[in-house]
């Protein structure tokens, strides 16, 4: 009998956890795997279908809309998108299943998508759990000396974005909901084992099923691919910059800065001397369409040393020699590409998962720190020539290339990460 070679993807539908699902699909795919993607009507991936080659995309009917995310809050809309989303989701299963001759070795969901779990076990069919977060986002690791959260161990009530995120009982919920492992046979995260082994130890006990640290996946699935459109013209600037002088700025796809605050920005880069390249995406300035409606002094600070771009090719651009460190939301998968590159980070965190991989980026691994409070040019100068210029700076650098060394090996043959994705094929070509 042939082997089932189809994995169907749940990403939720927000491009930090579309990103690393995508690059996991990439894997599995080069691994003979055939690949379908199932998404709802909104961020839809197959609108960058062209990245990837030999994929299925597959819709699923009564999704929310978008206005609902903004109606609703994120809690609220994961809670309803879960509940309207379960028996649509079975009959795409149930059609897959008959158009394509039975042949699903696995369904690989979100964990914010356990609406899935109800599917598989309808079907019979085995499922696996996907974290784009890091390990210790999973357990809130112990370090972190603060209330437990009734019922909610080990993650504290500091741990959770709750400012933003509406009535606690609802985000408990969610957390409930998600905790819940159902049905699935083993969870993956897009991690590495060197940069979070105690963590990865402690959920591996409390899961109590197979936990696959597979990352970093924009390493293992290459070429990595965006989905969205990049400013290359970037990098033709960094070319005619001197090496690890430049300060590559980014806050992620949702970050939002005040025009305030991107004034002071702009006047402590140009006060600290270094030539900078800034991501500016349209709708990351509160109130304003985009960079043009900002005052002139603004672009007259940043045609002497910067170059703003609405999206660049990040793991390039912190590849790239001239790059000397990363101003950045924290964010996991930033966090992720800029230690494959050895870059350190001056970190601005915004919410949730973020505030924990700043403090690890400062206090454990030690290749980067924080800025809090205002933003402000006195410490925004101060914070890029620390990082770009002082001897500490180099200190971090040094202990980041470290890291980077370690990620490299860990995807390789004999690697950490290598072996948890040949295990996870071996599993699945046996489904």
């Amino acid at each position: 009998m042939e082997a089932k070679r189809r994995i169907v993807l749940v990403p939720v539908p927000a491009q930090g956890h579309v990103t690393p699902m995508m690059q996991l699909g990439k894997a599995l795919y080069s691994e003979g795997f055939s690949i379908t993607v199932v998404e709802g009507h909104f961020n839809q991936v197959s609108s960058s279908s062209q990245h990837f080659p030999g994929f299925q995309f597959v819709t699923i009917k009564e999704s929310l809309p978008e206005s609902e995310f903004e109606r609703l809050g994120g809690i609220e809309f994961m809670i309803k998108l879960n509940k309207t989303s379960e028996a649509s989701f079975k009959d795409c299963i149930s059609q897959l299943l008959q158009q394509q001759g039975n042949d699903i070795a696995c369904i690989i969901y979100d964990e914010f998508m356990y609406f899935c779990g109800a599917a598989a076990k309808e079907f019979k069919l085995p499922s696996v759990i996907f974290n784009s977060t890091s390990a210790t986002n999973q357990v809130s690791h112990p370090e972190m000396q603060d209330k437990v959260v009734e019922n909610l161990y080990p993650l504290r009530y500091k741990d959770l974005p709750i400012s933003e995120m509406g009535p606690l009982d609802r985000v408990f919920e969610l957390c409930r909901e998600v905790g819940n492992k159902r049905t699935a046979s083993g969870v993956i995260i897009n991690t590495v084992s060197c940069l979070e082994s105690s963590s990865l130890s402690w959920l591996q006990q409390e899961v109590r099923i197979p936990v696959s640290p597979l990352g970093p996946l924009h390493m293992t699935a290459s070429p990595p691919s965006s989905l969205l459109e990049e400013d290359r013209s970037c990098i033709e600037w960094l070319n005619k910059q001197k090496p690890r002088s430049v300060i590559y700025i980014s806050v992620g796809t949702l970050g939002q800065m005040e025009t305030k605050e991107v004034l002071e920005m702009a006047w402590g880069l140009c006060n600290s001397n270094q030539p900078f390249l800034w991501v500016i995406r349209a709708g990351s300035i509160l109130g304003i369409n985009g960079i043009d409606s900002l005052p002139d002094e603004f672009n007259k600070m940043v045609s002497e040393r910067g170059y703003i771009v609405k999206r660049a090719p990040q793991i390039e651009v912190l590849g790239h020699p001239a790059v000397g460190g990363f101003w950045s939301h924290c964010g996991w998968n930033s966090t992720l590409e800029s230690i494959g590159e050895g870059v350190p980070m001056i970190c601005r965190p915004f919410h949730g998962e973020q505030k924990l991989n700043a403090m690890y980026i400062e206090r454990v691994w030690r290749i980067g720190f924080q800025v809090e409070g205002k933003v402000d040019r006195g410490e925004v100068e101060k914070a890029v020539k620390r990082l770009i210029v002082d001897d500490e700076g180099a200190g971090m650098r040094e202990r980041a290339l470290v890291l980077k060394e370690k990620l490299k090996a860990s995807v390789k043959n004999g690697g950490a990460s290598y072996d948890a994705l040949n295990e996870l094929v071996k599993y699945l070509k046996t489904k």
